[in-house]
């Protein structure tokens, strides 16, 4: 199901277990009385660019700035950057965010990108990132999923320990 960039959640915060919904096509939608969870660590979206401008699927230097861009647009903090450009064509990116991360993958020659864009807490707004490769990567069309990922209960109420390193 293609979906709008514009279509999703209208509260990025997320405030309440109501509206704590998954946006996916195949979404099953949690009550607010569910407890497999407890909290809501932020917002995954999974994005399909088609028909892109093949020259700036390639262009590594191009993609660093618009990732950076991406980052800002959808409030989060860039901790760091890597990519790599691939022969004959092709690059790879990866974002690595204080709130999570932003990847993409790129083939030129089918003017294709695939984009990974997760962000925890509620001040982030990952589709603004996901608005900003569409728009500056030249899309003809997308296809955009997203949904909200969950802190499982357990996590909540289980006093974790760090694990026991592994002899060699």
């Amino acid at each position: 199901m293609e979906q709008s960039l514009f279509s999703l959640h209208p509260n990025p915060g997320w405030a309440t277990k109501e509206s704590a919904t998954d946006l996916s096509s195949d979404a099953t939608t949690r009550s607010a009385t569910d407890t497999s969870a407890t909290d809501m660590v932020g917002k995954h979206c999974i994005l399909e660019l088609y028909d892109c401008d093949p020259s700036k699927l390639d262009d590594e230097t191009f993609l660093r700035h618009t990732i950076t861009t991406a980052a800002q647009r959808a409030g989060a903090t860039l901790l760091n950057l890597i990519t790599h450009r691939f022969e004959p064509q092709g690059v790879t990116g990866l974002a690595l965010l204080a709130e999570s991360h932003i990847s993409i993958h790129t083939w030129p020659e089918n003017g294709y990108a695939a984009v990974d864009v997760f962000t925890c807490g509620d001040h982030t707004m990952p589709e603004k990132a996901c608005e900003v490769l569409c728009e500056d990567l030249g899309a003809g069309r997308h296809a955009l999923r997203s949904f909200l990922r969950e802190t499982p209960a357990a996590l909540g109420t289980t006093e974790r320990m760090p694990a026991v390193p592994i002899a060699a």
